[in-house]
């Protein structure tokens, strides 16, 4: 890609209405536009970041046997007065109306939706279990949208929902959801934390939510220096405990010592139960061909939050360090004089194609500007390895390696594998 031919509104300063970090260089690297409050356009450069993610967040839940489905975001009023939810939405439920005067919502979540799909097309034990899951467009009308995608009112959501005849089968599947969120969350490249938590809303037995950690996470968890354990302190609070006094405190898993960490829940487990198949008379018939509820659970997360998250995570003085597995671009070949010297813009053009070729996504900045200018952009936007080619090319076919993180090398421009490992190092 041709950075001159990017739409790549950069902004020098962060609107004032932007409160935290990703929000702040979000909006400055160009990935997002605000339409309204809590709603947002995608610009090209933050759309590959999105789509770096869903992919990663597809694979791994098709890996874990789930299928994927696509659900309306327009639902009718009937499924949700199924599970009274209707009213007991409150105001987060966008309630719409149609020509005919008929009621519906714009979903937040598709738990009615999906159990109407599976009591009227499965009948048999034989069938189960099932996991059905979607990448798509949610939206809640919060009372105060804020931090940019991290609280918008419309953002994009991988939810699943699993059917289970018992209890033991619904714990396989809630355990191999959990193994996959680990995995999509290690593979993304972000330090995180699972806790026990509230199941809220949503409703269930139990639920566990995931956290990485930063410093502007709205949620507050108490979290082992030495092993796994961590919890919601929303889950203390409600049993009287005094969250400072744990700090210091032995974990109670036996396993270090219990530290107090801000965390942003990317995403969330349920182990729901019968309580909406219940509702929904979502039956099928069992080994002894009786009638038998449905066990289900659920698992949501946030493809567009973590976007947020990662940059809350990585970011430095100069702008977004991305982790390489889901930046934009992997390398930016910075041409200085590229539109005055020949030389100059077909050895940038030659090893813009052999990089191409060997799969890498490349930005070619071709731009009239100076080092100054491309260098600064290139570090907002948090590309991974940058290559200069300038005068050093002129005078001895030599190339300058620029990691974001800072490391530098300078090698010969024929040397690619020499740029390749340097890339994979750093």
């Amino acid at each position: 890609m041709l950075l001159s031919k990017l739409l790549l509104p950069t902004l020098k300063d962060s609107p004032q209405e932007a409160e935290v970090i990703s929000h702040k260089l979000m909006l400055r690297a160009g990935m997002i536009k605000k339409v309204a409050s809590g709603i947002y356009t995608w610009l090209p450069l933050g759309l590959k970041v999105l789509r770096n993610i869903e992919n990663i967040v597809r694979e791994e839940m098709d890996a874990s046997g789930a299928q994927e489905v696509f659900m309306p975001m327009v639902q009718p009023k009937e499924l949700w007065e199924e599970t009274q939810r209707w009213d007991k939405m409150g105001p987060e439920l966008l309630r719409i109306k149609d020509r005919h005067d008929r009621d519906f919502c714009l979903g937040p979540t598709h738990e009615e939706v999906i159990t109407d799909i599976i009591r009227n097309n499965v009948k048999s034990y034989k069938e189960l279990p099932l996991n059905l899951y979607q990448i798509q467009t949610k939206f809640r009308d919060e009372v105060r949208p804020r931090y940019g995608i991290m609280r918008g009112r419309e953002f994009l959501m991988k939810d699943a929902y699993s059917f289970n005849m018992d209890e033991e089968s619904l714990q396989e599947t809630y355990l191999a959801m959990r193994e996959a969120y680990k995995t999509i969350l290690e593979r993304i490249g972000l330090e995180f934390k699972i806790s026990a938590a509230d199941s809220g809303a949503i409703g269930g037995d139990s639920s566990e939510e995931f956290h990485v950690l930063a410093d502007n996470g709205e949620d507050t968890i108490a979290v082992s220096d030495s092993s796994e354990f961590a919890i919601n302190t929303e889950l203390l609070l409600k049993e009287g405990e005094d969250i400072q006094s744990l700090e210091g405190n032995p974990s109670p898993d036996g396993k270090g010592t219990i530290q107090i960490k801000k965390g942003i829940e990317v995403g969330h487990i349920f182990k729901l139960g019968k309580i909406y198949a219940d509702d929904m008379k979502a039956n099928v018939l069992n080994k002894e061909g009786k009638a038998s509820t449905l066990y289900m659970g659920c698992y949501g997360i946030g493809v567009s939050r973590l976007v947020a998250a990662a940059i809350e995570q990585n970011n430095d003085e100069r702008g977004i360090i991305w982790p390489h597995n889901i930046a934009p671009f992997d390398i930016n070949i910075i041409a200085i004089g590229y539109d005055k010297n020949e030389e100059i813009a077909s050895a940038s053009q030659n090893l813009y194609k052999e990089l191409t070729q060997m799969g890498y996504d490349v930005l070619l900045d071709d731009r009239k500007d100076g080092y100054g200018t491309k260098m600064k952009d290139s570090e907002l936007i948090g590309i991974p390895l940058n290559i200069i080619i300038g005068k050093q090319y002129l005078e001895n076919k030599e190339i300058e390696l620029k990691s974001r993180n800072g490391d530098s090398s300078t090698n010969p421009i024929s040397d690619i594998k020499t740029i390749l490992d340097f890339f994979k190092d750093k």
